[in-house]
């Protein structure tokens, strides 16, 4: 196992009503979680993660599914990899370290899952960042064929019969590591640790076919709970920072702040120089962001 991060970086199991989430604490001062996506772990934050250590309590996961966490069995409606059931693990990470109340930033999937818990648990968010994503539901509902080129593995990853289980099962270093690739433009280069642990993790087939899962309650059960939502006129409470790499689909498609405005009351962003993977390609400038907007973004 590789560790990119300092040793103060206390390691530590919790029990989110039965599944085991492997966590990582450093630092005092108001809390925040920090959420990783695809096809990664906790330590896409190992830059980012230690400076804001010095002013927060900083508290690390991987996401049910993925790193070292419990990868549980899913069900045919796929809830239990759904946004609502991912964040809720998160919530009670929280609690059970002591924190009722606190800011939560999230890249990729883990910006989905602090989308989710923002909306479903806001008596708990004080500060939501977003990194390098627009809502779910917004990216489904404007797809097109820039869309289906530039984001294939969504689609790829929800197909059934055990499709994409058995073909990243084959080479998961080779899919890994090219999807990353694929995925970054200029800045800092990816750690090679980094990149290992990545694999070692995802080399795994429970964690294979729990990110699947992950993908197919995306394209499911997740659009049902973001349509209610619509309906029901719940927004985002809190503020929200939005960041996003220039270079990125997400960057060249989308109004970002204007996007998320639609979902969220107090929204303030800007682009970084570097294509999906903010938090490694541009960690200096994201710790700084970060740091400045949770000084005034509501703790």
């Amino acid at each position: 196992m590789n560790d990119l991060l300092p040793a103060t970086f206390s390691r530590r199991t919790v029990d989110a009503d039965g599944v085991r989430i492997h966590t990582r604490v450093a630092g005092e001062g108001p809390p925040v979680l920090l959420l990783h996506g695809y096809p990664q772990t906790h330590l896409i934050w190992h830059h980012v993660a230690p400076l804001l250590a010095a002013t927060h309590t900083v508290v690390l996961t991987d996401l049910r599914g993925y790193g070292d966490s419990d990868k549980p069995p899913s069900d045919p409606g796929h809830t239990a990899y759904a946004k609502r059931t991912m964040a809720r693990d998160q919530l009670l990470v929280m609690r059970e370290l002591g924190f009722d109340r606190f800011a939560v930033a999230g890249h990729d999937r883990g910006g989905r899952v602090a989308h989710r818990l923002a909306l479903d648990h806001p008596e708990a968010v004080s500060a939501l960042a977003v990194l390098d994503i627009v809502p779910t539901r917004h990216a489904f509902r404007h797809a097109d064929a820039d869309f289906g080129r530039g984001y294939y593995h969504w689609f790829f990853l929800a197909a059934g019969n055990g499709i994409p289980e058995h073909l990243i099962g084959a080479d998961p270093d080779f899919w890994v590591r090219t999807r990353m690739g694929a995925r970054h433009h200029g800045g800092t280069p990816f750690a090679p640790a980094a990149l290992d642990e990545y694999v070692r993790c995802f080399s795994d087939p429970a964690a294979i076919h729990a990110s699947c899962e992950d993908y197919r309650a995306a394209a499911g059960i997740d659009l049902v709970h973001d349509e209610e939502d619509a309906a029901a006129g719940r927004r985002i409470a809190c503020p929200v920072l939005a960041l996003w790499g220039e270079h990125s689909f997400v960057g060249r498609h989308y109004d970002v702040q204007a996007v998320w405005r639609e979902y969220a009351d107090e929204v303030r962003g800007q682009a970084l120089p570097c294509d999906h993977y903010v938090p490694e390609e541009a960690p200096g400038r994201t710790a700084d962001l970060l740091a400045t907007f949770l000084r005034g973004g509501g703790q």
